[in-house]
């Protein structure tokens, strides 16, 4: 089945909620253990345990929490080693960001599994929009194809147990694409779906703005950029009006248009069930509605250029590396670009913070906290997974902690 398809929901895939967990995990102590005099600790320990994995602690592992001695970084340790941290917590994240809905009730597909597959091998994130890599799940029949959900489904029928079962392989070698046309998760199949099928390829910037800098795109309007690179399909004149154009197309179309040439050689065939890559010829829907303005911008090629770096209000947004030159050919090129940006880093971090803390951040503390994660994401080499513990441990024990 695939992503954009709509499902019926049943009780074998509902998304977890961590709240419940946790109390349930707290109701259960006294079942599972007798309570220490320090019980406050051992509580905390539990909370933060279940804020990792979405889960409360069964009785075998409560001993090993209490044999640690009530230890932060042990219990997160502990945690992170369990397969609900990468069924529950991370599938639900990543399940979301993989289709167009935001949706956690949508069967696994090869994005969910490449992005916990990722995260559970300390795989640098910052090469998830770019990376020629793809995670499969052994011992699953039929094999992963290009035009197919069918292996991840299967996995998923079988409830296999992704932290102990997904591989890590190559889009180019499973899938057949040539390395050019890779760039991680935005040519998965399930991102290819969202992001190349029908359309005008604008949706793969915007998307990945809104799911990896969490920034949206309504936020992002700078009438100061130029506008040569709009395309044709945007009005001159909306509604006769130009000045419509120029305070609300502008602002938009300024930036994005620049970058969504990135995709220009991708689509999706409905038909096929496939993503479609034309090296060195431009999608026909690069040119829909050229009599809008026949003056606007024809797209030759694949180049894109950031043009938020050229200056105006929306300058600092994402805060882009200033090692990178700020424009290329591809998608890969383009994954670079956003996966070394702050507002990559700091949306990871702010998406660790939401699933383990149960909350947005929202306090000075919160916002210093994600500053912080952020920070120890990037020198950390972009290590996902020591997010979370770091989220988990300020929101149960740090002063972050909440109830």
């Amino acid at each position: 089945m695939d992503t954009k398809t709509p499902i019926r929901l049943n009780g074998t895939r509902l998304a977890r909620a961590p709240v419940a967990s946790a109390l349930c995990a707290l109701a259960l102590l006294s079942v599972l253990a007798p309570l220490p005099a320090a019980a406050g600790t051992l509580q905390q320990e539990i909370l933060l345990y279940t804020r990792l994995t979405g889960v409360p602690p069964t009785a075998a592992i409560l001993a090993q929490i209490q044999a640690a001695n009530f230890n932060d970084n042990a219990v997160a340790a502990l945690a992170v080693q369990q397969p609900s941290f990468y069924n529950v917590t991370l599938r639900n994240i990543f399940a979301a960001e993989s289709n167009r809905d935001g949706s956690v009730f949508v069967p696994l597909n090869d994005y969910i599994a490449t992005a916990i597959g990722m995260v559970r091998d300390d795989v640098a994130y910052n090469t998830a929009l770019s990376a020629d890599l793809l995670y499969t799940v052994s011992g699953t029949s039929p094999a992963a194809a290009a035009n197919s959900n069918a292996h991840y489904a299967a996995a998923d029928a079988a409830n296999v147990d992704l932290s102990a079962k997904l591989v890590a392989t190559t889009q180019s070698a499973a899938y057949g694409y040539p390395t050019a046309a890779v760039a991680g998760l935005i040519t998965t199949r399930a991102g290819a779906i969202q992001h190349f099928d029908a359309g005008t390829n604008r949706r793969g910037y915007n998307i990945n703005i809104i799911n990896q800098t969490c920034h949206q795109m309504e936020n992002i309007t700078d009438v100061s950029l130029p506008s040569d690179r709009i395309r044709q399909d945007v009005a001159a004149s909306p509604g006769g009006d130009s000045r419509v154009r120029l305070q609300s197309c502008v602002g938009c179309h300024s930036h994005m248009d620049p970058m969504a040439g990135a995709f220009a050689y991708y689509d999706f065939d409905e038909t096929a069930g496939a993503m479609v890559y034309t090296a060195g010829t431009v999608q026909p829907k690069y040119f829909i509605n050229a009599t809008n303005n026949p003056y606007g911008y024809v797209t030759t090629d694949d180049s894109w250029e950031s043009r938020i770096r050229l200056g105006g209000a929306d300058t600092q947004i994402f805060n882009f590396d200033p090692a990178l030159p700020g424009k290329g050919n591809g998608a890969k090129s383009f994954g670079q670009e956003i996966a070394q940006s702050g507002a990559f880093a700091s949306c990871q971090a702010t998406k660790a913070f939401k699933a383990v803390c149960l909350r947005a951040p929202a306090s000075k503390n919160d916002v210093t906290e994600i500053k912080l994660l952020a920070s120890h994401f990037t020198a950390g080499g972009y290590k996902f997974k020591a997010v979370f513990v770091e989220a988990a441990t300020y929101c149960t024990t740090g002063p972050g902690g909440t109830p």
